[in-house]
C-alpha cells in the first residue's frame, strides 16, 4: 500500500524487535500533497477494521491498512496533538475504542530524568515497573523496565494473550529504560519482559519492580494496585517518629512465617498473613515481645532458600497473600503495639533464568568479573554496588518497604561479606580496590547513602547490620565516619557465649574470659545480642541440645543462658523455637515444637522468656544505657574458681537498679557475700531457678538486707544464696 513506512522497518515491527517503535507508530508530522499533516499509525493485528476518533467532537477518520499483518494509517489534515483515540472492530466483530499507546506521553518527568541518572531517585517504584495509569479517560498500565543493552523490549501478558508483538516498548534515550502504556491492562493480570539481548536471543525476565508476583514455582509477576489499602496505624506512626532506639527496651522474636505455625488444608500448611497477625499479636503480647523479626519476605523461587535468595525485591511473597494482605499484617501488629523488622538482603541475589541475572543479556545488576560477581559460598550474585543504577535500585527498595508496608527496621543481612572484597576467597580470586586493599569503597558508600535515607525519610526507623567482624564504626554516624547503622549483631559476644555454655560446668573455670571479655569493647558499638536461626541449623543442634549435662542440668543452663544474655547490655533477639526449648534443630518444613508444652519443664522455659521480656521492658537500668558504660558496673568477675559473675545494670538517677548474680555451676553458693552500691532492702525481682520455671526453687525470696560490712571494694553488702546454675536479679526497692 502506499505508505512512508519501508518495508524493512516494518518487517522489524513485525517481528517485534524494533527498538524504536514511536518512530513508526502513533502521530507523525508529514507532508501530503504539498500540505503539513498527521499520518498516525497503529499496529492491531486482532484489528478488521480502525477509525481515528477525536476526543473533543468525537468525530471519526477512517484508518487504511497498510500492511496486511495489521498496521492501519490515516492522515490527518490538523495534528491531534495526542487528543485522539483509536476504535477498532476486533476479529470476534465488538467494537472497542482506546488510547493509542504511542501517542501517550512518557510518565517520567526531566526531574525523573535527572535523578535516575545520577542514582538518586529513592522513590523509582512510583516511575519504573507497571504503574496503573489512566490517559484520555482511558485506565491502563504504564509499563517501564531499565534494559540499557537490550536490543528490543517487549511487554507480555494476559492483556495481550503473552504476545509482544504490538506491545513493543519505547526506549527513553540515555537512560536505557523502555517504556509502555498499555490501554486496558487490569489489575490481577500476569506480565512479565521480554527482551531481546545484543546477540539477538529472546527471554523472558520478572519485573525487577514489580509489586506482586504468583506463587512460586510460577514466576509471572502480577499487576498491582498498592494504593488502595486504609491503613489504620496513625497513631503508631506518629509515636514511631519520636521512637529513640538507643534507649528504649527492644526484645526481639525472630519469625519464619512459612514454619512458625501451620494451618491444614492448605498448601505446605502457609498460613495468610491476616491468619499470621491475629496468632503472634496474642503470642507476642503474652511472651512480651515489643518487635518481631520477619526472615526475607520478599518473593524468592526456592522456599529452602528462606528468602534470603530473592527475586522479587518489591513484592512481598505470595505464599501467604496478596500485598494488601501484608499491609493488614503490618497494620494489625502496629495497632497492638507490636513492631516490625525484616530481614534485607542487598548482598546477594540468585541465578534463577527469570531473575536480575544478566537481565538485558549483560551483567547488568551484577559484575561481570566472577572475582567481583559471584559469591563461591552461596552460589549467588554480587550486586554492583558501584553503578549509580544497582545503587539506587537497592536504596528505593530499601525505602519503599518503610513507604509503602510501614515497616519499623531492616536487618541487612551478610554485611561482611559486602565490606570485604576477599571474604571467603582465596589469593587471585579476588580484584583489590584502586589503593590496592581489601575493603569494598563502593559497598561502604552504598551502606552510608542507604542509612541517610532511612534516617533522613522516615525518622524513628532502625536499621541493624550483621556484620561478624572487627570492622569500625558500623552502628557511627555517617557523619563521624561510620556506616551509619542504628545496631550492630554481637556476633563475638553470641560465639564466645555458646562456646562457654557447651562446656561441661566442671571446666567452666578455665574459660572465664569468655563470658566477661564482651565487656571489653560492650560499647564500641550499639550492639544487638542474637541467638537468630543461624545458630539452630546446618548440623549445630538446638540451643538445648547444646547444653551439656542431664536433663535437669540441660533445662538449668539454658534459662541460665537467657538469664545472662537478657540482663547483658544490648537490645536482645531470639529465634522462635528457642523460647519453647525444642529439641530438634530448625527446619522450614517443620517449624517450632509447639506439642513441647505439654511438658512443664517447656513450658517453664517459654515462661522464664516471657518474664525476661517483661523485666526489661519494666526496669530501665535493664535497658535505657544498652550502649554506654554508664549502665553497667562489675561487682565480680573474677571469681573462675567458682564461675559466678555478679555486676549491676543502672539507669538515670531516677531508676532502680538491678543486681545481677550468676553461678554456671550446678552446686548451691550459700551465704554468698556481694558488694552492692548502695544500703537498703534489695528485693529478689527473678529467680531462673523458681518452680515456675522448672528449678529447684533455690534462691532468697522475697529479698535481701544490707549488713552494713563492706565487700567488694563497697561499703555494704548482702548474704544471697546464689541457685545452682541459676540467676537471680535483684533490684534496690526505695
Amino acid at each position: 500500500m502506499n505508505t512512508e513506512l519501508s518495508l524493512s522497518s516494518i518487517q522489524s515491527l513485525l517481528d517485534g524487535n524494533l527498538a524504536d517503535p514511536g518512530s513508526l507508530l502513533g502521530p507523525h508530522p508529514i507532508s501530503y500533497c504539498g500540505n503539513e499533516a498527521t499520518a498516525i499509525r497503529v499496529f492491531q493485528p486482532n484489528a478488521q477494521s480502525m477509525w481515528v476518533v477525536d476526543s473533543n467532537s468525537g468525530s471519526k477518520r477512517p484508518m487504511r491498512r497498510v500492511h496486511p499483518e495489521g498496521i492501519f494509517e490515516a492522515i490527518c489534515d490538523e495534528t491531534p496533538e495526542n487528543q485522539y483515540r483509536v476504535e477498532m472492530i476486533d476479529k470476534a466483530g465488538e467494537t472497542v475504542q482506546t488510547t493509542d499507546p504511542y501517542s501517550v506521553p512518557s510518565i517520567f518527568s526531566d526531574f525523573d530524568r535527572y535523578l535516575l541518572g545520577e542514582g538518586r531517585h529513592h522513590d523509582m517504584y512510583e516511575r519504573l515497573g507497571a504503574q496503573l495509569r489512566t490517559v484520555d479517560g482511558v485506565v491502563g498500565v504504564n509499563f517501564s523496565v531499565w534494559a540499557p543493552n537490550a536490543r528490543a523490549v517487549q511487554v507480555v501478558g494476559e492483556f495481550n494473550s503473552w504476545d509482544g508483538r504490538h506491545t513493543v516498548m519505547q526506549r527513553i534515550p540515555d537512560l536505557g529504560i523502555w517504556e509502555l502504556f498499555v490501554p486496558g491492562a487490569k489489575v490481577g493480570q500476569r506480565y512479565k519482559f521480554r527482551i531481546q539481548t545484543e546477540e539477538g536471543r529472546w527471554i523472558d525476565k520478572c519485573d525487577p519492580l514489580a509489586f506482586a508476583s504468583e506463587l512460586p514455582p510460577l514466576t509471572a509477576n502480577i499487576i498491582s494496585d498498592i494504593s488502595s489499602y486504609t491503613w489504620s496505624d496513625d497513631d503508631w506512626m506518629q509515636q514511631r517518629a519520636e521512637f529513640d532506639p538507643m534507649h528504649a527496651p527492644m526484645n526481639v522474636y525472630e519469625v519464619h512465617l512459612g514454619s512458625w505455625q501451620k494451618g491444614p488444608g492448605r498448601t505446605h500448611g502457609w498460613l495468610s498473613y491476616r491468619d499470621l497477625a491475629a496468632r503472634l499479636v496474642d503470642y507476642c503480647h503474652r511472651m512480651n515481645f515489643t518487635h518481631i523479626e520477619l526472615m526475607p519476605i520478599s518473593e524468592h523461587p526456592f522456599s529452602g532458600s528462606w528468602g534470603y535468595q530473592s527475586v522479587g525485591y518489591f513484592a512481598p511473597t505470595s505464599r501467604h497473600g496478596s500485598p494488601d494482605d501484608f499491609m493488614f499484617f503490618v497494620d494489625h501488629l502496629h495497632q497492638n503495639g507490636i513492631g516490625i523488622l525484616i530481614d534485607w538482603v542487598p548482598a546477594h541475589f540468585p541465578k534463577d533464568d527469570h531473575g536480575l541475572r544478566r537481565f538485558d543479556g549483560s551483567a547488568l545488576y551484577e559484575h561481570a568479573d566472577p572475582r567481583q560477581g559471584e559469591h563461591p559460598d552461596w552460589g549467588t550474585m554480587i550486586f554492583n554496588y558501584g553503578r549509580n543504577e544497582v545503587k539506587n535500585f537497592l536504596i528505593s527498595n530499601a525505602l519503599f518497604w518503610l513507604d509503602k508496608y510501614h515497616i519499623d527496621g531492616l536487618r541487612v543481612d551478610a554485611v561482611a561479606s559486602m565490606l570485604y572484597l576477599d571474604y571467603s576467597r582465596e589469593n587471585g580470586e579476588w580484584v583489590p580496590n584502586r589503593y590496592g586493599g581489601r575493603e569494598n569503597l563502593e559497598a561502604i558508600d552504598f551502606f552510608r547513602e542507604f542509612n541517610d535515607a532511612v534516617h533522613t525519610n522516615h525518622p524513628g526507623v532502625v536499621t541493624a547490620a550483621e556484620e561478624s567482624t572487627a570492622w569500625p564504626g558500623v552502628s557511627r554516624s555517617t557523619k563521624d565516619g561510620g556506616l551509619g547503622f542504628d545496631y550492630k549483631w554481637n556476633m563475638g559476644w553470641m560465639n564466645d557465649t555458646l562456646r562457654y555454655m557447651r562446656n561441661e560446668p566442671i571446666h567452666r573455670q578455665f574459660h572465664q574470659n569468655e563470658l566477661t571479655f564482651s565487656m571489653i569493647y560492650a560499647f564500641t558499638e550499639n550492639f544487638m545480642l542474637p541467638l537468630s536461626h543461624d545458630e539452630v541449623v546446618h548440623g549445630k543442634g538446638s540451643l538445648i541440645s547444646q547444653m551439656p549435662g542431664d536433663m535437669w542440668q540441660k533445662f538449668a543452663n539454658l534459662r541460665l543462658l537467657y538469664s545472662y544474655m537478657w540482663t547483658h547490655p544490648g537490645k536482645k533477639l531470639l529465634f522462635m523455637g528457642g523460647e519453647l526449648a525444642q529439641w530438634n534443630e530448625w527446619n522450614d518444613d517443620d517449624g517450632p515444637q509447639w506439642e513441647l508444652l505439654d511438658f512443664a519443664t517447656h513450658r517453664g522455659i517459654q515462661q522464664l522468656v516471657a518474664d525476661l521480656n517483661k523485666l526489661v521492658v519494666e526496669n530501665p537500668a535493664l535497658h535505657h544505657f544498652d550502649f554506654s558504660g554508664d549502665g553497667f558496673e562489675w561487682i565480680d568477675c573474677q571469681n573462675a574458681q567458682d564461675s559466678t559473675l555478679v555486676y549491676i545494670r543502672k539507669g538515670t538517677a531516677d531508676h532502680a537498679p538491678i543486681l545481677v548474680c550468676s553461678n554456671f555451676t550446678p552446686v548451691p553458693r550459700e551465704d554468698y557475700r556481694i558488694g552492692v552500691p548502695e544500703s537498703g532492702y534489695w528485693k529478689e525481682v527473678f529467680n531462673s531457678d523458681s518452680e515456675a520455671y522448672g528449678g529447684s526453687n533455690v534462691g532468697n525470696y522475697p529479698g535481701c538486707e544490707t549488713t552494713g560490712v563492706g565487700h567488694h571494694g563497697r561499703d555494704d553488702s548482702i548474704l544471697v544464696t546464689l541457685p545452682p546454675l541459676g540467676t537471680s536479679i535483684f533490684r534496690l526497692e526505695q
